[in-house]
């Protein structure tokens, strides 16, 4: 069996967060975002691999809630469409082509998710402020 052949590990998932990140740092849209965002770039990347070790294969590596982290920041529907046009090209470039299909699955499925839950309309969500009625 060849490496394509093969299913997804933990070099694949590597790969995958470190070319992505190599292109959404330096893309004119996504990396301001990302340069304002990220302060600890090494502990960001690791946390990234966990989340997509447990998502490609299914290990309790990641605990965290990633909705919580991007709805605070200044995102806009747009930024969703470049992020997964990169997402896309890397999934396929490092990752077998069926956990390549299954991460780009789980992707567009974030965020869309995100979007539902941070726009309304295109517009933003404005958080509720002071004590219910």
């Amino acid at each position: 069996m060849t490496d394509s052949d093969a299913s997804a590990n933990d070099r694949h998932i590597a790969d995958l967060v470190a070319t992505f990140y190599a292109r959404a740092r330096t893309d004119a849209v996504l990396g301001p975002i990302f340069d304002a965002a990220v302060p600890n770039w090494a502990e960001h990347l690791r946390i990234i691999e966990d989340f997509w070790s447990r998502t490609l294969l299914g290990t309790d590596r990641y605990k965290g809630h990633p909705y919580a982290v991007h709805a605070l920041l200044p995102l806009r529907p747009e930024h969703f469409d470049r992020w997964l046009g990169l997402f896309r090209e890397s999934a396929r470039e490092t990752l077998p082509p069926a956990a390549a299909e299954q991460a780009i699955g789980r992707a567009e499925h974030m965020a869309e998710s995100f979007k539902a839950g941070l726009f309304t309309l295109g517009q933003p969500v404005m958080p509720k402020r002071g004590k219910p009625a």
